[in-house]
């Protein structure tokens, strides 16, 4: 038992840094794109286009890669997932048409489909109920330590080389998968034949099936949450450049110390959090908090008043996504693969409309994308309350004391 228990601690501690890598990869890159695509002549909207069809190609393949990892093991999908990554990292440096990028961003989110699903299902394959909520907020500190890290190393390296942070991305991510290939554990999952036999569906019945699961409204949150974010993390850099022209490094700083302390809170105090209110009152109240914090940007005007609301927005969100992962994966039973893969399609469907309509209405007004995300924010509370509401026996099952 307690060698289980040991080899389970082992295998979390390295999705968590695999999980580090590929979302430093991510994040290194922020500080850079105005100024990348500025080479280019393009902005915003094309900023948001090239999030958006990182995020259709996650909402495609997220539930195929669900599907995979519960058939052939969660490993073999994350070192696929990592490989393709890097090489759609490394693919985007070297493009030199507009449409090129956006075929390298399209690589690049199926390459995550790859990579979040299978972890997130593989922390619910090695952790109990109870101990549930503390592996996806570990996991979920190592992606808030990525994004962290990665605008930091990115602004640094920039000064090499405008490029040279896409091929730090790319070497990293194929390093954490040669790592993985070698000291990563491959445990079984567990799941009925008849179960399998469901998920030979294509892409819409698996949709439509899981409207017909518990967690379905959970699901329409993620979407409807991620929609909002989405407004803010992609015109955040391009809102503080053209409005006070602060620089890659100002901007790495304002993504980094956000990180840092979403970090810290998935560390030690998600748990504690969960164990004491549940994960239903951590979500209602944090999407009121980011949905203030969202529209408190526009009110401040100095460096430190901006860092501070950008922290409370990130401190929120880093609250949310673990809680919303966890409620999710404790009423999905068995369906682990199928629930990270349903969450990581509907988040993508949320992400891939959010920065299109972000990216376009910030050309035209600067201040629309923080009204129309509080907006999006705001009603996903009113609709998480009145489920919360309406299945509490429900809820009150997945407590742990």
């Amino acid at each position: 038992m307690v060698e289980k228990q040991s080899n389970n601690n082992f295998a979390l501690y390295i999705l968590m840094f695999n999980m580090f890598i590929a979302m430093a990869g991510i994040g290194l890159i922020i500080p850079i794109m105005p100024q990348f695509l500025g080479t280019f002549g393009v902005a915003g909207k094309v900023l948001g286009f090239l999030i958006a069809i990182f995020s259709f190609a996650q909402f495609i393949f997220s539930p195929v890669a669900g599907n995979m990892s519960d058939r052939h093991g969660r490993k073999k999908i994350i070192i696929i997932g990592l490989f393709i990554y890097g090489a759609a990292q490394l693919a985007f440096s070297l493009s030199t048409h507009l449409w090129m990028l956006f075929v390298a961003r399209f690589f690049s989110g199926l390459g995550a489909a790859f990579i979040v699903p299978p972890m997130m299902a593989f922390v619910a394959d090695i952790t109990t109920l109870e101990k549930r909520g503390k592996g996806m907020g570990l996991l979920g500190a190592s992606m808030s330590l990525g994004f962290m890290i990665g605008p930091g190393i990115g602004g640094f390296l920039s000064n090499i080389s405008l490029l040279f942070p896409f091929y730090f991305a790319a070497g990293a991510s194929i390093f954490a998968a040669l790592l993985s290939i070698f000291i990563l554990p491959n445990p079984a999952p567990s799941i009925s034949a008849k179960k399998l036999q469901e998920k030979s569906e294509n892409l819409f019945k698996q949709l439509k099936r899981s409207t017909k699961t518990p967690y379905f409204i959970m699901l329409i949150v993620m979407f409807v949450f991620s929609f909002g974010l989405a407004n803010y993390q992609s015109t955040i850099s391009l809102y503080v450049d053209q409005k006070y022209g602060y620089t890659p490094s100002q901007i790495a700083v304002l993504i980094t110390v956000g990180g840092f302390v979403g970090v810290i809170i998935q560390t030690f105090v998600i748990n504690p959090l969960f164990k004491r209110f549940g994960e239903m009152r951590v979500i209602l109240v944090n999407l009121v908090v980011a949905a203030l914090s969202m529209s408190a940007v526009l009110l401040v005007d100095l460096f430190w008043t901006i860092l501070l609301v950008a922290t409370i927005f990130s401190t929120a969100t880093s609250l949310l996504r673990p809680a919303v992962n966890t409620l999710v994966s404790k009423l999905a039973g068995e369906e682990q693969g199928f629930a990270a893969g349903m969450m990581n399609a509907y988040m993508s469907l949320g992400n891939m409309v959010g920065p299109a309509l972000a990216g376009s209405i910030f050309d035209y007004n600067i201040a629309l994308p923080y009204f129309v995300g509080t907006a999006i924010l705001l009603i996903c509370f009113g609709i998480t309350f009145t489920w919360a509401k309406r299945n509490s026996t429900l809820l009150a099952s997945t407590r742990t004391n």
